[in-house]
């Protein structure tokens, strides 16, 4: 058991109240089984999610829906899970779907690890995401200063040109300053 599919295990114990259904999930090694959660009515989000972390971190694509609808939960432990398994997934709809997601100014309080993710997977989707989302975040009085950080690190870590303006323009921002004078140096 590696760390991360250890830390969704601890998490969910007590939702499950430690249930056989619970003890099984975790036990499995058929893909069917796990699978099957995933669309039997009545399932519970614990067991879903468990069903889901497994499937993807084995590759299997039919965890996708399920896991990025987990990506966008309002609850952050589970957000972390299904990013893990995202980024391990290899499907190749997670960076639209990642991206797709960073940018929805309706769901801006739970975009933390999409962009995170984007990140993570450098895909072509990745930057532009990146510099859309960090533009809208850089108004004054915008309370989402963490996601607005975590794009210029993203920015920083990507390294790519297109985002000079932006990150020039983060530079002014109190809480984003240091990063983007960092996230600056690094671009090519």
């Amino acid at each position: 058991m590696d760390e991360d599919f250890r830390s969704l295990v601890d998490r969910v114990r007590d939702e499950s109240g430690g249930s056989e259904a619970y003890e099984r999930l975790i036990a499995t090694e058929d893909p069917e089984e796990l699978a099957a959660v995933l669309v039997e009515r009545g399932r519970p989000l614990w067991a879903r999610e468990i069903a889901a972390f497994r499937l993807g971190r084995a590759g299997d694509r039919r965890a996708f829906e399920t896991l990025v609808l987990l990506l966008n939960h309002r609850d952050p432990e589970r957000c972390v899970s299904a990013s893990h398994a995202l980024a391990g997934l290899g499907d190749p709809r997670t960076p639209r779907a990642a991206a797709a997601l960073a940018v929805n100014r309706l769901r801006t309080a739970y975009a933390l690890h999409p962009v995170r993710l984007l990140t993570a997977l450098r895909a072509p989707e990745s930057v532009p995401a990146l510099i859309t989302t960090l533009e809208r975040l850089l108004a004054p009085d915008e309370p989402h200063w963490r996601v607005a950080l975590a794009c210029v690190e993203g920015l920083g870590r990507l390294g790519d040109s297109r985002a000079r303006a932006v990150l020039e323009a983060a530079r002014d921002h109190p809480r984003l300053g240091t990063a983007a004078e960092d996230a600056l140096s690094a671009l090519a």
